[in-house]
């Protein structure tokens, strides 16, 4: 069924939208952030999939990961498909991405993006 609606973009809130969003331009590979202020940044996927936003919020508290009782949850997280696991996460370290130390499983890997998001990174099996 066509509903006319297309999902364009995936937007998180961050305390320093500017650096998130240099952040996953250089882990993704794609062109710096061309539309935005201060306050709301975009990326735009070079294949023409769905994009990325990243919006200023200066109160945020990052998720913890693994979710517990009483602990800040995720509101959400990416699912980053690479071709080689270890090269995958040495690039996502190296871009300034902080490895979870819990790992549910043994073809993925959760990592932290500098402002605390999850997101994995996971290979096809």
């Amino acid at each position: 069924m066509d509903t006319g609606c297309t999902l364009t973009t995936i937007t998180l809130a961050a305390p320093e939208p500017l650096a998130l969003a240099r952040f996953y331009a250089r882990l993704l590979g794609w062109a710096e952030p061309t539309t935005g202020d201060d306050d709301w940044l975009a990326l735009r996927n070079p294949s023409g999939g769905i994009g990325l936003a990243f919006q200023a919020e200066p109160t945020h508290v990052p998720p913890v990961w693994p979710q517990g009782p009483g602990t800040q949850q995720m509101q959400a997280h990416l699912e980053i498909r690479v071709d080689d696991l270890d090269a995958g996460v040495a690039h996502a370290l190296a871009c300034g991405a902080r490895l979870a130390a819990f790992q549910p499983q043994d073809d993925v890997r959760v990592c932290l993006d500098p402002a605390g998001h999850p997101f994995c990174l996971w290979i096809e099996a």
